[in-house]
């Protein structure tokens, strides 16, 4: 089973979309591992963005995810890196396919609504960040045989 985050960032809190991106996340199968609606604070936000410090955008991308609440996520599920990355679509609004959450609500390269793991070495780097150990909860998914056939996964 894999793990990655996702995180609706602050637009998309207030653009009200946060039940929206948690319903295509369970309708797609993936399981809700985590859950914390929350100020990220400039240390996290530096220490999740630090892949990106020696870029342009890095001072104005912190001031961003600092400005507003957001909701972050923990999802599993087979293949969950790979889903979560489809189900966002491309990183800018205007470029991103009708369908994925950045192409039915995303209309600008700097507000792109929500934030995922990009590979499980992130994941592994990312999730500690806003999430402790005893924040997870572990449960079984009753619908999950309908979802994920287990002879793929073998």
């Amino acid at each position: 089973m894999m793990r990655t985050l996702v995180m609706v960032k602050p637009d998309g809190v207030q653009r009200g979309l946060v039940g929206e991106v948690i319903g295509r996340l369970e309708r797609k199968g993936l399981k809700i591992a985590a859950l914390k609606f929350m100020h990220l604070g400039k240390d996290r936000a530096e220490k999740l963005y630090s892949v990106h410090k020696e870029r342009k955008f890095y001072a104005s991308l912190i001031k961003f995810v600092t400005g507003g609440p957001v909701c972050a996520i923990a999802v599993e599920g087979p293949s969950a890196i790979t889903l979560v990355r489809n189900l966002m679509g491309a990183t800018f609004g205007t470029e991103a396919a009708p369908g994925t959450i950045r192409g039915d609500f995303g209309a600008s390269r700097s507000y792109n609504l929500v934030h995922g793991s990009d590979s499980p070495e992130s994941a592994a780097r990312e999730l500690p960040i806003l999430f402790d150990s005893s924040d997870f909860v572990d449960y079984k998914v009753l619908g999950a045989p309908w979802v994920y056939d287990e002879a793929e996964d073998k």
